[in-house]
């Protein structure tokens, strides 16, 4: 009798599939850190995420009684849910280690530092969201790094026109 062997994913492969990012982010801040956290969710929450419906764009974490919190993620309500749907902006619990959890408490206290999401994905039927400690960017440091992202472009057009 043969034996049933187990469908499994390929070790070499990262089982993400991206949801939402915040590119917003990447413009008005400087990430100075990143870390992975799990989200507290009900069943019509993760169903709209899988359908994508999420917006990161206004989300940050704050940490409130030794937990830590995502506030302004809009996650849209499951149609098909009818009446048991959720809040979109509700604040959602974050999950992380209890060390992780004081240490980032306490940068954010001392040095004036914030906590903002970076993306949102699902890793293993497990939605994850991917969270930056940073630092506001000044007006001047977001006009230096337009102009060199203009400049980067004129540069490859520039390759592209030679060849």
């Amino acid at each position: 009798m043969p034996s049933k062997k187990k469908k499994t994913a390929d070790k070499g492969q990262p089982n993400n599939r991206p949801v939402a990012s915040n590119r917003q982010a990447f413009f008005n801040y400087e990430i100075l850190d990143r870390y992975e956290a799990g989200l507290a969710l009900t069943g019509t929450e993760i169903k709209s995420i899988r359908a994508g419906k999420v917006d990161l764009r206004d989300a940050y974490a704050r940490p409130l009684g030794g937990e830590l919190w995502l506030h302004n993620c809009h996650i849209a309500q499951y149609d098909p849910a009818s009446i048991y749907n959720h809040d979109p902006r509700r604040p959602r619990k974050l999950l992380l280690h209890r060390d992780e959890i004081e240490s980032l408490s306490d940068e954010v206290a001392q040095k004036g530092l914030t906590i903002v999401a970076l993306r949102l994905y699902i890793r293993n039927h497990v939605a994850k969201v991917e969270l930056g400690l940073a630092r506001g960017k000044r007006q001047f440091d977001k006009r230096r790094a337009i102009r060199d992202r203009e400049m980067d472009l004129a540069a490859r057009q520039a390759i592209r026109a030679s060849r």
